[in-house]
């Protein structure tokens, strides 16, 4: 008999879930979204990665400015089904400064300097012109 998670999930005060979004090939772990109920269900339905900007207050599909998609291969809930870790192939950069992945930066030491580990794959003012 199958569960239907999707009943049980735990959404937090505001109705969002982490969602850790990694790469299916290489498992980088490429960026960390917020989705609601809408936004995790459209993307089971669509494929494509739909979340919740906490910062905007808007709904938003990763790529819609960018073309810098994610198809969905695999969706996972953790032990307290309160985040969600979606697996995908990525489509140009995940991160919205060029990078390929948001965690670009290592910390280098204890006084806090940070080593850059990531290269570029796009130029942010290409995409994002206002």
């Amino acid at each position: 008999m199958s569960e239907n998670i999707l009943d049980s999930l735990k959404f937090d005060a505001h109705g969002l879930l982490p969602a850790v979004i990694q790469d299916h090939d290489s498992l980088d772990v490429l960026m960390v979204g917020y989705m609601n109920k809408d936004s995790l269900l459209a993307t089971i339905k669509t494929g494509k990665t739909n979340f919740w900007s906490r910062s905007r207050k808007k709904y938003w599909i990763k790529g819609e400015s960018s073309g810098h998609t994610q198809e969905v291969v695999d969706i996972y809930f953790d032990c307290d089904i309160d985040t969600v870790l979606i697996k995908v192939k990525q489509k140009g950069g995940a991160c919205h400064v060029g990078y390929r992945s948001c965690f670009y930066r290592k910390l280098k030491n204890e006084q806090g300097e940070v080593e850059i580990t990531g290269t570029k794959v796009f130029n942010p003012e290409d995409i994002y012109k206002k």
